[in-house]
């Protein structure tokens, strides 16, 4: 394999095995393990803009690369909310709705990209603009980073050992407030690939 040509790809699968090991040293309850996971886990979502930054800067976008792009995504965030769900820092429910919604949404759009449609760019499965804005546009897509991204950094934070009882307080109620918010945008994102699919279904192609 042609490293330099691949880039973006190795990028996407690496940040699996970085947010892999921020996730074991969360069962490492020292201080220092937890910091290690908190930073591991900001780079391994800084991870996932770099790989579409350089599938775009040096023309290594591709059908395969989306494919794994959005792999990537799920694999990435289902394990951090099944962990805080097993850890009891969050309810079951979170971890249910992500994987649920992930298994709908990815249903169809394999449906999609048999059809030779991606979830997002060019040859988009979504044909209505309102469709393109909640699950294709910068400000949909950065809105629910960022909020997921916070979620899980302050949900770290919040449990290092022998954080001050106040400071754990605030902060582990607002990793909560941004998590509610970011699995909200997880659902309201899903709604627009499943009014939309019919399309794939019935038209015959």
């Amino acid at each position: 394999m042609n490293i330099k040509d691949n880039l973006a790809n190795i990028v996407s699968i690496s940040r699996i095995f970085v947010a892999f090991v921020a996730i074991g040293l969360l069962y490492v309850h020292t201080e220092e393990a937890y910091i290690w996971a908190l930073v591991l886990t900001i780079i391994a979502f800084i991870m996932d803009g770099l790989d579409g930054y350089i599938a775009r800067k040096y023309n290594q976008s591709s059908e395969f690369g989306s494919v794994l792009d959005i792999m990537g995504d799920r694999i990435v965030e289902a394990s951090y909310w099944i962990v805080f769900a097993v850890m009891n820092w969050l309810s079951i429910i979170f971890p249910l709705i992500c994987i649920a919604r992930a298994f709908t949404t990815d249903s169809i759009r394999s449906v999609a990209l048999s059809k030779g449609m991606t979830a997002f760019g060019e040859k988009s499965m979504q044909s209505t603009s309102w469709g393109k804005f909640i699950c294709a546009s910068k400000f949909m897509r950065i809105s629910y980073a960022v909020a997921k991204v916070a979620a899980f950094v302050l949900m770290i934070f919040a449990n290092i050992p022998h954080l001050p009882l106040g400071l754990q307080y605030y902060v582990m109620n607002t990793a909560i407030v941004l998590a509610w918010i970011a699995i909200i945008f997880c659902v309201v994102r899903a709604v627009p690939v499943v009014l939309e699919s019919g399309k794939l279904f019935n038209d015959g192609k």
